[in-house]
């Protein structure tokens, strides 16, 4: 079918919207109607990496509407409301141990654009094939063709075009403090970075009755809005002396990847902590034998969460007025994706969403 997408042609270069004609849903997929869609980090970042199939539509927190299901498909129908997550096999050792984010297959399956059998998912008005396949759905577009496992059903009263970002960035911040780090009643934990990953974390935390809340970041504003978030102190990320500013803490989670921030993370950290990891592509991060000494150190995908189980639980929390992720919102149409590339890297907008609908 034809359907329209925001194709990036050249890694450095802007998104443009353009027709597609996306490939009939196959075994254990469905075609869903694009209702929003949030604008990860890791769309940004990986847009400038050369060596990944162009052109290619990115977009992986999408919500919408199942308009059509391939063969074999039997936990969703046409007419539900989903939310759409990452791609899993669902059969390696990690899928049955429940832990679908260290999949065998993940970066195949959600990194590299493609179907498993190595097909793009879309052609352009020429023929020439458009990778659609980002995180197993390439939901930058009016339409996706997503994998069932992608998909978690919704209620349909929900308001469906806030709830992308569950599928990702707020499901890692939120599942890296709440099923990683597990943090307690009245402990302390810092988080470094106050984007939406990091906010997410601010607000799981104060579920889970952390007495001490350290929020780290450069932006006034985004420091501001994490003491409103349940941030008992907001530091400078800046402050020369950012650790003594810190201070010891149970645990600690960096969103940023920036090697002295991590380093930074890591030293916190009291013995017998841990110290979360989400933040990439900042480079080689060196740390001493010592740093170890009683401390972990976890690089975690997608919050170790089980998408059809957390973003329920989510959604529960948000409508409890205990998760408010909508505050970090702010929407855009699909012709504006540029701009809102450019208010999430400057930092005017936390968490864009594209409505990609008329």
């Amino acid at each position: 079918m034809r359907v329209r997408a925001a194709i990036l042609r050249d890694p450095g270069k802007p998104f443009t919207v353009e027709d597609v004609s996306l490939s009939d849903p196959g075994p254990g997929e469905a075609l869903v109607r694009v209702v929003g869609v949030g604008m990860c980090h890791t769309d940004v970042l990986f847009r400038m990496f050369p060596e990944l199939p162009m052109p290619m539509i990115f977009g992986h927190e999408g919500s919408g509407v199942v308009e059509a299901v391939g063969p074999g498909v039997t936990r969703v129908a046409p007419g539900d409301h989903v939310v759409m997550s990452f791609d899993s096999c669902g059969w390696c050792r990690q899928c049955q141990a429940g832990a679908p984010s260290y999949c065998d297959e993940f970066l195949m399956r959600n990194a590299s654009g493609l179907r498993t059998d190595g097909t793009s998912g879309a052609t352009d008005p020429t023929g020439a094939p458009v990778a659609a396949r980002w995180f197993g759905q390439s939901a930058f577009a009016t339409h996706a063709v997503a994998t069932e496992r992608n998909l978690v059903r919704v209620d349909p009263s929900l308001p469906l075009e806030l709830l992308g970002p569950l599928g990702c960035g707020l499901q890692t911040g939120a599942g890296s403090v709440l099923n990683v780090l597990n943090v307690r009643p009245a402990s302390s934990i810092a988080v470094f970075g106050a984007g939406a990953v990091g906010l997410a974390a601010v607000m799981a935390a104060k579920v889970a009755g952390a007495g001490e809340i350290v929020a780290v970041d450069l932006h006034p504003g985004r420091r501001e809005l994490a003491l409103e978030l349940g941030a008992t102190r907001a530091v400078d990320g800046a402050d020369p002396e950012l650790a003594a500013a810190v201070g010891q803490v149970d645990c600690s989670f960096d969103t940023t990847g920036v090697p002295s921030v991590v380093t930074t993370a890591v030293g916190v950290v009291r013995p017998l902590g841990t110290c979360g990891l989400v933040g990439a592509g900042g480079g080689e991060i060196t740390l001493q034998p010592e740093s170890f000494a009683g401390r972990s150190i976890r690089y975690i995908f997608e919050g170790d969460a089980v998408p059809q189980q957390f973003i329920p639980e989510l959604i529960r929390l948000w409508q409890q007025g205990r998760f408010p992720f909508d505050r970090l919102i702010r929407t855009y149409s699909l012709d504006e994706i540029n701009e809102a590339e450019r208010d999430s890297a400057n930092g005017t907008t936390i968490k864009p969403v594209l409505l990609p609908g008329p």
